[in-house]
């Protein structure tokens, strides 16, 4: 989850202007929005719905819940629980834990559901049920905006690419692109800065982090994404789930239902574009 959090005080500013600009603006028809649902699927609604659901989050991981200036909670996850439960007609709630605390608090029956960002792997599995993915992380090229045209992100052959070091990015570039310059950095934000200075081409990184970097002010505007997203299996392709008690069926069914509900009635996409405003995919 630490990958995934933004400079808090950088999310704030972007996120309070934009809601300055909710009144007068649309949102582009190309604005994207990620589907992880079979739009044909039929899901009736469960028999049996859980009265109740205790969510355990943490207040630290902007832009999925976090406190705004007067203290409240917010963020996508405080949203997207509060809209999952309007579907269900349940009563909900959210109790702060430490992350590192979370699993443990679900197993003692301190909680129901976990909506941390949490990723099914075959470790955690044998501990607790999954939803199915409500989120990906893919992986973005970016490029200086003035040479956008220049770069095909599918053959970045001769190019040279900034990667952070020890990164699944920097992996990924390994091995699949033998033919291009692979620049490798301490930390993204130097492999970032490599781009903008001109020493690297381009630069190959989580797609959610750089979408709050080229809307801030540490890129001063230099650059912008190139190509689609990269979701490909073993790199790129966990997902962000809700996890439940192994073997809590009853809420297992009714939350990946809710889920679905929220992407069909359009909450889904309200929600990305409120607390994602430049697409990652």
């Amino acid at each position: 989850m630490q990958s995934m959090v933004v400079n808090i005080k950088l999310y704030l500013s972007l996120i309070l202007t934009m809601f300055a600009l909710l009144s007068s603006a649309s949102f582009s028809t190309a604005d994207t929005i990620p589907n992880f649902w079979d739009p044909k699927a039929v899901a009736d609604r469960p028999a049996n719905i859980p009265d109740k659901i205790q969510f355990l989050s943490s207040d630290e991981h902007p832009p999925f819940v976090f406190r705004d200036p007067d203290g409240r909670l917010t963020g996508f996850h405080i949203d997207l629980a509060r809209s999952l439960c309007e579907v269900l007609e349940s009563s909900c709630s959210l109790r702060i834990v430490p992350f590192d605390k979370q699993i443990s608090a679900l197993n003692e029956e301190e909680g129901d559901a976990i909506i941390s960002g949490l990723a099914r792997n075959q470790k955690a599995a044998e501990k607790m049920d999954f939803t199915d993915a409500y989120l990906k992380l893919p992986a973005r090229f970016v490029v200086r905006a003035d040479e956008s045209d220049d770069f095909n992100p599918q053959q970045p052959t001769g190019k040279t690419v900034s990667v952070e070091a020890g990164s699944r990015h920097e992996a990924f570039a390994l091995r699949f692109w033998p033919t291009a310059k692979i620049l490798s950095y301490e930390t993204a934000m130097k492999a970032r800065e490599s781009l903008k200075s001109g020493e690297a081409d381009t630069h190959f990184g989580d797609g959610l982090s750089l979408s709050f970097w080229l809307r801030g002010q540490a890129s001063e505007n230099c650059c912008r994404f190139s190509g689609g997203p990269w979701l490909e299996p073993g790199f790129f392709n966990e997902g962000l789930t809700i996890a439940v008690r192994k073997g809590d069926i009853e809420r297992l069914e009714a939350l990946n239902y809710a889920l679905r509900q929220v992407y069909h009635n359009g909450t889904y996409r309200e929600l990305y574009l409120r607390y994602f405003p430049l697409s990652f995919f």
